[in-house]
């Protein structure tokens, strides 16, 4: 559990300590100090707030998830700022979940668990806010994003797992899309599984930004976001 902030450290350590399918190993002040103790105490996560001091929990992300001596380890990202770029910053650097620090003790607990189960966090209005943002105003320091077709830019995808990643990158959930395709459950996640693979993603976070990066999800004039037909 990493934040700069005693009280607030402690206080998410407790909830998260009274689930009893939940134990918080450690506790970091800062990004430094939350890296050594994820090398040494090998995590399945660390829950990471993004302002603080030394090293801000983005950049101790991106070291996080870029390590070998951390394979594995993902990210929750807790911060109390709603706001564009620290989510698309988050996502860029590796971080597998997004919340807000309002957020209730339930809701905390149940996203610590979906995230080391290997699930990607993002709300699904957060999502669309994300692909918003980023095809409307990408950032500086970002290439150009792929001009050719969604279809070509994914080689490979056959069409039903081109039409999940749609749906992934239009923020719908597992549930949501298997009633938007009439597939069962299982099924729509057998086709994210297939994505992940494909796509070398890590998780459906990462199939977020592939998917909005190579033009699946395109913007509207009036800033609409809607899906690019599939073959």
């Amino acid at each position: 559990m990493a934040d700069d902030q005693p009280l607030l450290r402690s206080g998410f350590a407790l909830i998260l300590n009274s689930d009893p399918d939940i134990t918080v190993v450690g506790e970091a002040a800062n990004g430094v100090q939350a890296l050594a103790a994820a090398r040494e105490l090998r995590p399945d996560l660390v829950v990471m707030d993004i302002r603080m001091p030394e090293m801000d929990g983005i950049e101790a992300t991106r070291h996080l998830t870029a390590s070998a001596h951390t394979v594995g380890v993902r990210a929750l990202v807790l911060t109390t700022f709603d706001a564009d770029e620290y989510v698309y910053h988050a996502l860029r650097a590796g971080a597998s979940g997004f919340l807000l620090k309002d957020i209730a003790p339930t809701d905390l607990i149940a996203a610590v668990k979906t995230v080391a189960a290997g699930e990607a966090l993002l709300s699904p209005h957060i999502t669309r806010r994300l692909i918003e943002q980023f095809v409307r105003r990408p950032l500086p320091d970002e290439p150009d994003r792929d001009p050719t077709p969604a279809t070509t830019a994914l080689p490979g995808l056959t069409q039903r797992e081109f039409d999940v990643l749609n749906a992934v990158a239009r923020g719908l959930s597992n549930v949501e899309i298997a009633a938007e395709m009439y597939v069962s459950y299982s099924t729509v996640k057998t086709h994210v599984s297939h994505l992940l693979t494909k796509l070398d993603a890590r998780d459906r976070a990462q199939l977020v930004m592939i998917a909005y990066r190579s033009g699946v999800v395109l913007p509207t004039p009036s800033g609409v976001v809607r899906h690019r037909p599939g073959r």
